[in-house]
């Protein structure tokens, strides 16, 4: 069994002397992705939330349209790594076998292997109008999720994706050494619970680059908000895909680069209602 959390011996210096203990630090283990048998790619995440990034990941790469075309699904552990096999329609996995990359991807990257500059920058899905949010929804949500980290408040080292909607707050929350694969997690799990993304905001806790976009655009959230800053070409493709993205959200506020109309300042006006505590519902 690949536990998500170790907890690792070390030796703590300081100014005033040296000590001994064990510090909670985050796993990392291979995740191989496979379709019919063949291995599409293997990308080094946090051993959790399998289903939910392998569903995840087939829909963010467009290997399938929906999850009700993944036939079958297994996780099968091994000492040096987790197979993620997925058995799709025979015509599906013809149409797969041509772009099969078989990468290795390190932590945290998203875009290895792929051959081309135009399949890089592909541009991403175009979104629904969503509904609006206001100031402090936005805030509301920022606020509940570091709480929610588990994994991150024991060992301080990986990244969340979470999906906020204004009926229950925060609905759903995906924790991995991957910031990819934190938001391919999500992806997965809400798709598996039929989640209406076009009404939410998909809240991140790491940088915003063009795949980040790309993956949130498939997702078909109106609106992405970040810690962190956006890169210039993940702002043009939000700006072409209709995301409103917001960054460099603190605690007294945010920035927000694409789209500004969907955010407002007065919340009498939204269309739905605030919620008072957020809650995650999608385990």
């Amino acid at each position: 069994m690949h536990d998500p959390v170790r907890k690792a011996p070390r030796k703590v210096w300081r100014r005033n002397g040296v000590s001994d203990g064990l510090r909670a630090v985050s796993e990392e283990t291979a995740l191989a992705i496979t379709y019919n048998g063949g291995t599409y790619a293997v990308m080094m995440g946090t051993p959790q939330d399998y289903r939910d990034f392998a569903y995840g990941f087939s829909l963010s790469e467009g290997v399938v349209g929906s999850i009700d075309e993944i036939e079958s699904f297994e996780a099968v552990e091994f000492d040096d790594g987790v197979e993620l096999r997925m058995w799709l329609a025979s015509e599906k996995a013809e149409s797969i076998s041509a772009r099969r990359r078989q990468i290795a991807g390190p932590t945290g990257c998203g875009l290895c292997g792929i051959d081309s500059i135009a399949e890089a920058v592909k541009p991403a899905a175009v979104v629904a109008p969503g509904g609006s949010f206001s100031f402090d929804q936005i805030m509301t949500a920022m606020d509940a999720l570091a709480p929610l980290q588990k994994i991150n408040v024991e060992t301080r080292a990986v990244h969340a994706a979470a999906f906020w909607i204004p009926s229950s707050g925060i609905v759903a929350l995906r924790e991995d050494v991957g910031r990819h694969n934190a938001l391919d997690k999500l992806a997965g799990a809400l798709a598996q619970a039929k989640v209406d993304t076009r009404q939410g905001m998909v809240l991140l806790t790491s940088r915003v680059s063009v795949e980040m976009v790309q993956k949130t655009a498939a997702i078909g959230a109106p609106l992405m908000v970040s810690v962190s800053a956006p890169t210039a070409l993940a702002i043009r493709i939000a700006e072409a895909a209709g995301i409103t993205l917001a960054a460099i959200a603190r605690s007294d506020g945010f920035e927000v680069f694409t789209h500004p109309g969907r955010v407002t300042s007065d919340e009498a006006g939204q269309e739905h209602g605030h919620p008072h505590h957020a809650r995650t519902v999608v385990a």
